[in-house]
């Protein structure tokens, strides 16, 4: 166990606790989250001179499947944080930048707030920053704001008056901010990813910046913590598979064995989930090197920053080809180890399948196996940014 494993271990066991209980009442963590802030997680990336524990990109994204295999809502909650957290690091040198970095060790988390649902025209962002007397009021309406509902800023797209695109920086702590906790999915459904309205909420002018000048590495990270979750899922599924197994008593007349957990296919059945498990965390860390080169490379010249930028989407996107269906697998394998007991709503098994398939959804595995091939093949730059919409065509 890594030291930075050993310092949470604590704060992972008491989320674990109440994960199963959580997820049959639908409660959403708000306690789990605020143990992390306590215990210093929210400040995991953040140099040790300002408060955090300086981890490198492979540390946080170990800590991050340990974390989803005891709630896999948990760090896809923390998705947003963990890119501004990043975006920080990666700004120039300067007082306020290390001010934020200091509040992130010290507890403080950002939500996250781009994508708007409804007759919205591909590429368009109907969210608005007006002129104030104090700087900017943002109005507007934001789905998928996963985590922001445990928030005390948001990170949140918007169209300025000269119609620059760009991220905002906007504080809970007003009712000018509303969010609302009515994501409708089958899976993953404690993750806060519901409705945030901004009704005139103020915007000061120093947390305004183009959206242009993100980090580069922004979209390989941003996939690659759900990748994280996935692989989280996959421990999870093979951990409850052994659980089950050597605890049943229950066997079949026609089996291999006295007793479920000497039967030789069972225990090749369990075998196979805990590949899978092993098989999806080293390829998240082996991704996760990639994003750390393109970090380390943020000082370099123009072409080793973008050499380095390519090989992290690509390998943010061949992890989430692999990952995917291993947890999938895993997930479903299960219940070729059990009997129908296991099927009972009490135990929640089915929770790690429709985690692990709603995940994978997020971004259509199709397009990053096309955008692979065509890279491979003819040399072609991945997208390294993307939006969903209403073709301009049917929207007008």
């Amino acid at each position: 166990m890594s030291a930075l494993s050993s310092k949470y271990a604590d704060v992972f066991a008491s989320i674990a606790a109440g994960a199963l209980q959580r997820e049959l009442e639908r409660q959403l963590p708000f306690e789990a989250i605020a143990a992390l802030k306590r215990a210093g997680f929210t400040g995991v990336r953040v140099p040790e001179e300002l408060g955090g524990d300086g981890a490198t990109l492979p540390e946080l994204f170990a800590l991050l499947v340990e974390l989803a295999a005891v709630d896999p809502h948990v760090p896809q909650a923390l998705r947003g944080h963990i890119a501004f957290v990043e975006d920080r690091l990666n700004a120039a040198p300067s007082p306020e930048r290390d001010d934020w970095l200091r509040r992130f060790a010290a507890g403080e988390l950002v939500g996250n707030a781009v994508t708007e649902i409804g007759n919205v025209a591909l590429g368009d962002t109907a969210t608005r920053l007006t002129e104030t007397a104090d700087g900017y009021a943002i109005s507007g309406s934001k789905y998928y704001t996963t985590g922001s509902i445990f928030a005390e800023w948001i990170d949140a797209t918007a169209v300025t008056p000269d119609g620059t695109e760009v991220a905002a920086l906007v504080s809970t702590a007003t009712d000018a901010v509303t969010v609302t906790d009515d994501w409708t999915g089958f899976g993953q459904r404690l993750t806060g990813s519901g409705t945030a309205v901004f009704d005139g909420a103020p915007v000061r002018i120093e947390h305004v910046h183009p959206f242009g000048e993100r980090f580069a590495y922004q979209t390989s990270l941003y996939q690659l913590v759900l990748v994280a979750v996935q692989a989280g899922i996959a421990r999870a599924a093979a951990r409850d598979a052994a659980d089950q197994v050597a605890n049943r008593a229950r066997t079949f007349s026609h089996g291999n064995a006295a007793q479920t957990r000497d039967d030789p296919q069972i225990l090749e059945i369990v075998g196979r989930i805990e590949a899978d498990a092993f098989a999806a965390e080293a390829t998240v860390l082996h991704a996760a090197s990639a994003l750390q080169t393109a970090y380390d490379a943020r000082g370099g010249d123009a072409a080793t920053r973008d050499a380095a930028k390519r090989a992290a989407e690509l390998a943010s996107a061949q992890a989430q080809l692999t990952v995917a269906p291993l947890a999938l697998d895993a997930a479903t394998r299960l219940f070729d180890a059990l009997g129908a007991s296991a099927t009972s709503t009490s135990l929640a098994l089915d929770r790690h399948w429709r985690n692990a398939r709603t995940v994978a959804s997020h971004n259509p595995a199709a397009f990053k196996a096309r955008i692979i091939g065509d890279a491979i093949v003819n040399g072609a730059e991945p997208p390294y940014e993307w939006a969903i919409g209403v073709p301009r065509s049917a929207s007008a």
